[in-house]
């Protein structure tokens, strides 16, 4: 039975989209930033552009940590993880590169793509099983002598399905071909140690599992790897040259940074090295197994989902027979005040791939400050919406 009311209840399972909510010490750190130095980093030599300079490298430290990147140079601050992986493409392939990717992408790496496709690049999409995981063995059977990178989302943003990256990155690596993991649903909850993986290029939002805010993400390349920067512009370096540097970071952060943004991005970096990946990853997951065990209850309910939660990320989603999954959502924001987000979650081949197109599906997806009785209190909201409203 519910134990609270519409306006006590207040859960948040969202945290695939974005996590919320932040560690105080991002809210503060962002703050911080603004009030206290206000200044942009490498745009000045007075205390206050010093100081933002020295937030920045602190920060692409803790990114360097996090990921076991030898070289923090290396780590590129961008506005999004969709900059970071139109960054990895643009700056590496050229017409008659031949890439292999999955059904299961997001349109964050399925747009660029496509968009490439027109411009010469040749494109292989690998269909995942009907659990969404990727056979290994297909991608070696697409693999050409044109193949120049394989580009993977780690974790599905439908499904929550892990994908068999070390055994993908070993089959670049072999091929001699690069590697670049989308990591949008998989930094912070998912180790991920770019040099013992194997990855060449690795794209990570900001705001989602390291907790910083929105508008924040980073690209690492690795040192073998040339890449061509996707934009132009001040850098706060060589001014008196023309062209654009190509040394990193500079040549790759055009324009004034985000350093509010970044600063509460190395909180929330901190905030997760803390609490330990690894923590974080069992927590999330747990309560997703939790989730499945009682939402079985709901009459007519479909999980698309893995069944071994070894590959099993922190997302889920479901539909109910007979309900429509944007009509369930809005009840339980309206009625429940749960927020979960419902439809094809852009990425419309995954939800090809699991059965669900064009309805999509309801998806929640827990973070760390959700607790085991926010999921049971979503359940039984879940069981009232679909038992109550025939007719939704």
């Amino acid at each position: 039975m519910l134990s609270k009311t519409p306006e006590t209840m207040s859960i948040y399972l969202d945290n695939a989209a974005t996590t919320f909510p932040k560690p105080e010490s991002v809210y503060q750190a962002v703050m911080h930033a603004m009030r206290e130095i206000g200044a942009s980093p490498g745009r000045g030599g007075h205390r206050r552009s010093l100081e933002a300079g020295r937030i920045m490298f602190q920060a692409r430290e803790a990114a360097a940590a996090l990921f076991s990147v030898p070289d923090s140079s290396r780590v590129i601050f961008t506005h999004s993880a969709t900059e970071a992986l139109n960054m990895a493409l643009r700056g590496t392939l050229v017409p008659g590169d031949h890439v292999i990717t999955s059904s299961m992408e997001h349109n964050s790496l399925a747009r660029p793509l496509h968009l490439l496709q027109h411009q010469g690049i040749r494109l292989t999409v690998v269909q995942a099983g009907p659990d969404g995981r990727i056979d290994p063995a297909e991608v070696v059977r697409a693999l050409t002598p044109r193949t120049r990178m394989i580009a993977i989302g780690h974790v599905s943003n439908v499904s929550g399905t892990i994908q068999p990256i070390s055994f993908i990155s070993a089959i670049a690596r072999d091929a001699g071909v690069l590697f670049l993991l989308d990591a949008a649903q998989s930094a912070g909850s998912v180790p991920i140690d770019v040099s013992a993986l194997g990855i060449d290029l690795l794209a990570v939002p900001g705001h989602k599992g390291l907790y910083g805010p929105q508008g924040t993400g980073l690209l690492y390349a690795a040192s073998h790897v040339a890449l061509k920067p996707l934009l132009a512009g001040g850098t706060g370096s060589n001014s008196s040259s023309e062209d654009q540097p190509e040394s990193l970071p500079d040549g790759f952060e055009a324009g004034t940074h985000n350093l509010p943004g970044i600063a509460g991005l190395k909180a929330g970096i901190e905030f997760v090295q803390e609490q330990g990946v690894e923590a974080i990853g069992a927590h999330e997951r747990r309560l997703v197994s939790y989730a499945i065990e009682l939402l079985r209850g709901v009459p007519g309910i479909k999980l698309h989902s893995p069944a071994d939660p070894a590959v099993r990320g922190a997302v889920l989603s479901f539909t109910v027979a007979g309900i429509d999954s944007s009509a369930l959502a809005y009840e339980l924001d309206q009625r429940f005040d749960i927020a979960v987000r419902a439809g094809l979650h852009c990425a419309p081949r995954a939800h090809r791939t699991l059965g669900t197109f064009p309805d999509g599906t309801v998806r929640m997806s827990p973070g760390w400050f959700t607790t085991s009785e926010d999921i049971a209190l979503f359940s039984d909201a879940v069981l009232a919406c679909c038992t109550g409203h025939p007719a939704l």
